[in-house]
């Protein structure tokens, strides 16, 4: 049988599915080897993101980044619009502190990493998600102690650290991204340059895979030991995956936004930064830590789920040609 990188990327939808499944498999039937697969967590997402950031046309991004209209769009979205949402859903669904920060930590950052991935499985402009990811980085950076506060209290400000979060950031988008310009400028100097950039374009749909069976295998654990807790709050991530689409929608017809950048915004909107969040809340003291990474593993497991339905239902229903 010919294997082709476009029968795996038809597949991938598939290969998603197995993949959490394999990881919940591993994970819960041995343990310890489980939670040891954490430390590949990182690499396995930063050889993504490279895979990912050769694939973008680098000369074009002064032209995404020139989008004003997007970029308002976007600051509106993920900076106005989630935080209503996110404050109406924890008023119906009120959970205890520890799992309440697990919650705002998870739900109020906008995935600045895989949502590129996404956005291109989804049909939206990848271009204008990479353009801004720096901008989502710095302004949710200024806004989180202020909305942490908001939403927990001001006691549990001082509880966050930032450099864990700053160190992933730098780790899984900054070392990538100039790994992939270096790729490019490399490879139009050299006669292998289309054969070697051919190379990368099979790296995000096998990478996303292993990504999905690190994540879930190394951290199911935690998962169960505090589940009757953390249960309450998947009625909060599944509302959130429904209502943000249909928001954002509304969004991206009022800054008359293309087809393309409308999905980016759907994708963004709706895709948090629960992978590059996880050493943020790991760093938390004791036992909040455990219990807010589980919660953030937790929004992982699910939306990671429905990132397998918005790939679909986005460009073909929500916002279709």
């Amino acid at each position: 049988m010919n294997i082709t990188r476009e029968k795996i990327e038809n597949r991938q939808i598939w290969i998603y599915g197995i993949s959490l499944l394999l990881g919940g498999v591993l994970g819960n039937t041995n343990e310890d080897f489980g939670k040891s697969l954490g430390w590949a967590i990182s690499p396995l997402i930063a050889i993504l993101m490279y895979g990912m950031f050769t694939q973008i046309p680098f000369l074009k991004l002064r032209e995404a980044i020139s989008n004003f209209r997007f970029m308002v769009a976007l600051l509106v979205g993920n900076f106005i619009a989630v935080p209503i949402i996110v404050w109406i859903l924890t008023k119906i669904f009120p959970q205890s502190p520890p799992v309440l920060l697990g919650v705002c930590l998870v739900l109020l950052t906008p995935c600045i990493d895989y949502v590129i991935v996404f956005t291109q499985l989804g049909k939206g402009n990848e271009n204008l998600m990479l353009a801004s990811t720096p901008i989502l980085f710095v302004v949710q950076m200024i806004l989180l102690p202020l909305y942490l506060w908001l939403f927990i209290g001001e006691e549990m400000v001082g509880v966050v650290h930032i450099a864990p979060f700053l160190e992933a950031f730098l780790l899984l988008i900054v070392v990538p991204l100039l790994v992939a310009i270096i790729t490019q400028l490399w490879v139009k100097q050299k006669a292998l340059g289309e054969k070697v950039l051919d190379m990368t374009a099979w790296l995000p749909v096998p990478f996303m895979a292993l990504v999905l069976i690190v994540v879930v295998a190394s951290q199911i654990g935690k998962v169960y030991s505090d589940f009757a807790l953390i249960v309450r709050v998947i009625p909060i991530y599944i509302m959130f995956l429904i209502i943000t689409p249909l928001v954002s929608r509304l969004i991206a017809f009022a800054y008359k936004l293309d087809l393309g950048a409308g999905r980016a915004l759907i994708f963004s909107t709706g895709t948090r930064n629960s992978l590059v969040v996880l050493p943020l809340a790991l760093a938390l003291p004791n036992s909040w830590g455990t219990l807010a990474a589980a919660v953030v593993v937790t929004q992982t497991i699910v939306e990671l789920v429905g990132e397998l339905f918005y790939i679909r239902v986005i460009p073909n229903i929500i916002m279709k040609d």
